[in-house]
C-alpha cells in the first residue's frame, strides 16, 4: 500500500511516466484481462435524496424519466442483449435511498429468473439496505453489490446532505459481511480536490473493495453542479493511473462520463490503467453503440499484448 505523502509524490510525476507505471502494474497483475458490464435502469425518478450531481432527485427540474420497478419480461430481454453483447456482469439499478422489503423480494424474483434462464452473473445497486435485504438478494443469486462512496468524506456533506458517508460505509460492511462481493467508487470532477481523490482511493482501499468504478461528472441540466468546470483530460488520466497503483490487482472501471469527458483520448484511460467499461449506456444517459466499444476493447487489447509492458511510453 503507497503511503499519502507517496502519492503526492506519484501524482507530480511527468504524466508518461505516471501512465507508464499505471500499465505495468496492469500488466503485471492482471495481464490483458478486460472486463465489460452493463447497467440497467429498473425504477427511475423521484429520489429523496439531494445528491448533486443525480438526475434523478425530485429536488431538481431534470425531466429525468420516472417509472417504477420494470417487468421480469423487460429485465430478461435485457440481460439476454447484455450477455449477447459480451458483458460478463449486468447490474440492476433503482433510484432511491434504498428499497421496501416488498421491492426487495419483487428484485430478487427477478434476479432469479435472470440466473435461471439468462445465466449472466447479476449485480445490484439498490441504495441503503440493511442485511437482511442483503441476505435476501445473496439467496436469489445476486453476486456482487454496487454501493459508490463517490467522494472523499471530507467532500461529501458539499454534494450530499440527506445521507452520510458513514451510511453508504455500512452498506458496504453489511454486503461484505454476508459474502456479496463489493464493486464500489465514485465520481470525480464534482469540484473534489485531488487529496479529495486520494482520499476516497485509500478509503476504498481500506474497504477492501473487489472493482473501482470511475465516473467522470456529466453535468445535467437542474442540477446544482449543471455548470461545474470539466475535468481536464490530464486530470482524469493522472486519476486513473492513480487508482490503478493503488489497486494492481483489481478491476479499475470507466463508467459514466467517459465519452463526453476523455472525447478523442478515451483509448489513453487503458493505458492509464483502466481494464475494465461500463457498456450500454448510463440509466438517464446513452452512450456509444456497443459494437464502436467492442472494437476499441479488442484493439486494446491487441496492443496491450504487444507491448507486454508500459515502458512504450519511454522509449
Amino acid at each position: 500500500m503507497y503511503s499519502i505523502d507517496k502519492i503526492r509524490d506519484l501524482l507530480k510525476m511527468p504524466l508518461s511516466d505516471l501512465m507508464a507505471l499505471a500499465l505495468d502494474a496492469k500488466l503485471r497483475d492482471r495481464g490483458d484481462r478486460f472486463s465489460l458490464c452493463t447497467i440497467m435502469n429498473v425504477k427511475s425518478g423521484r429520489c429523496s435524496e439531494d445528491c448533486a450531481f443525480c438526475a434523478q432527485s425530485s429536488r431538481y427540474r431534470t425531466g429525468s424519466p420516472v417509472f417504477p420497478i420494470k417487468s421480469t419480461d423487460e429485465i430478461l430481454k435485457a440481460a439476454t442483449k447484455a450477455r449477447d453483447a459480451g458483458a460478463a456482469r449486468f447490474s440492476l439499478v433503482t433510484s432511491g435511498r434504498g428499497l421496501s422489503m416488498s421491492e426487495v423480494d419483487d428484485l430478487a424474483v427477478r434476479i432469479e429468473q435472470i440466473r435461471t434462464y439468462v445465466g449472466i452473473s447479476v449485480c445490484a445497486s439498490f441504495g441503503i439496505l440493511d442485511s437482511a435485504a442483503l441476505a435476501t438478494l445473496k439467496s436469489a443469486g445476486l453476486s456482487r453489490y454496487h454501493h459508490n462512496i463517490e467522494t472523499s468524506e471530507a467532500f461529501f456533506p458539499k454534494v450530499i446532505s440527506t445521507h452520510s458517508f458513514k451510511d453508504r460505509i455500512s452498506t458496504i460492511h453489511k454486503a461484505k459481511e454476508i459474502g456479496l462481493d463489493v464493486c464500489s467508487g465514485g465520481i470525480i470532477g464534482i469540484g473534489e480536490s485531488a487529496e479529495d481523490r486520494i482520499s476516497m482511493a485509500l478509503t476504498l482501499a481500506g474497504l477492501e473493495v473487489d472493482s473501482i468504478p470511475l465516473n467522470i461528472l456529466i453535468p445535467v441540466p437542474g442540477t446544482p453542479l449543471a455548470s461545474q468546470a470539466a475535468m481536464t483530460v490530464e486530470e482524469i488520466l493522472r486519476s486513473i493511473a492513480m487508482f490503478r497503483l493503488i489497486f494492481p490487482d483489481k478491476a479499475i472501471r470507466i463508467a459514466g462520463g467517459r465519452e463526453s469527458a476523455l472525447m478523442d483520448f478515451q483509448g489513453l484511460a487503458f493505458w492509464a490503467g483502466a481494464d475494465a467499461m461500463l457498456i450500454g449506456g448510463y440509466l438517464t444517459v446513452a452512450g456509444r453503440p456497443v459494437d464502436v466499444d467492442l472494437r476499441l476493447v479488442g484493439e486494446v487489447k491487441r496492443l496491450w499484448r504487444g507491448c507486454g509492458s508500459g515502458k512504450m511510453f519511454n522509449g
